[in-house]
């Protein structure tokens, strides 16, 4: 029997009002979003504006030293820092303080948008994990999944606020076999195994059996980047003071509908990830 879960909609949502911090840039919170290679900084920019578009109120961007400089050029709203590479472009496991002072002093931290190399992801996730406090919540995507399945007790029992954002090939990786055709009851396996919130494609279910699922996403999210612009928002939504269940409620509803709104003009496939981002902050307001 198929998996039972609460549909996403506007009324749902509206009856789960998003913070709406007052005062300055600070009571929206920091974002720091580590990821990136020498081949793959747009992913990195991607969920970087994603969350500015979603309310953070300060933008940090740790990614691979051979593209900071061009990074603070394409976000200048952002702290760009620069993280030393290895001779692949990947950036390094043992990036040193800087990157650890940024995570203790964040709000939110998404790690793995643009990542390439899985040991050194594996070695960045468990610094995060050391220099992050206590009510620092994580959103982890990408490679940063793929370093999680090979430590699955990582986040169990840490009572940490973080929030997976798979795709089918990634839950894969966490699940250790293909995905059923069930995502409902996938997420809640993988909720249980990792103990944290989970959304994958839309489906969400925290820790504690609550689901969701969203309906309106069509076959253009399925496009380079896509995964970025979500990881982003919902990094950008828990920033503003969102709880994980709800930030990924939103953002999977957001994700879907900014798509939607890119269909007039450019059909249900062809539409880019960076298009996405203008239409978040309008999405979000129209609830």
């Amino acid at each position: 029997m198929p998996s039972r879960s609460d549909v996403i909609t506007p009324a749902l949502l509206r009856d789960w009002a998003l913070p709406v911090p007052t005062g300055g840039k600070e009571a929206r919170g920091t974002v720091l979003v580590v990821g990136g290679s020498r081949f793959t900084p747009g992913a990195v920019l991607l969920a970087g504006v994603a969350a500015l578009r979603a309310g953070a109120g300060v933008l940090q961007l740790a990614a691979a030293e051979s593209t900071a400089a061009s990074l603070s050029i394409q976000v200048p709203e952002a702290l760009v820092v620069g993280l030393p590479e290895t001779d692949d472009g990947a950036v390094r496991g043992d990036p040193g303080d800087l990157l650890r002072g940024l995570v203790a002093e964040a709000d939110v931290v998404a790690v793995g948008p643009g990542l390439t190399d899985i040991e050194a992801t594996g070695e960045l996730l468990r610094l995060v994990l050391d220099a992050a406090g206590r009510d620092t919540a994580l959103v982890l995507d990408a490679y940063a999944l793929g370093a999680l399945s090979h430590a699955p007790d990582l986040l169990v029992g840490s009572g940490r606020k973080v929030v997976l954002t798979p795709n089918l090939t990634e839950a894969k990786h966490l699940l250790h076999r293909d995905p059923g055709d069930d995502l409902d009851a996938e997420a809640l396996e993988l909720t249980g195994r990792y103990d944290a919130v989970v959304s994958l494609y839309g489906h969400v279910a925290t820790p504690d059996g609550r689901a969701w699922r969203e309906e309106s996403g069509d076959a253009g999210l399925g496009t380079s980047g896509s995964g970025d612009v979500r990881s982003g928002l919902l990094a950008g939504l828990l920033s503003r003071g969102a709880d994980p269940a709800q930030a990924a409620c939103w953002a999977a509803f957001a994700h879907a509908v900014s798509g939607q709104r890119l269909v007039p003009r450019y059909g249900r496939i062809g539409f880019l990830a960076r298009e996405l981002l203008d239409e978040i902050p309008y999405t979000i307001a129209t609830v």
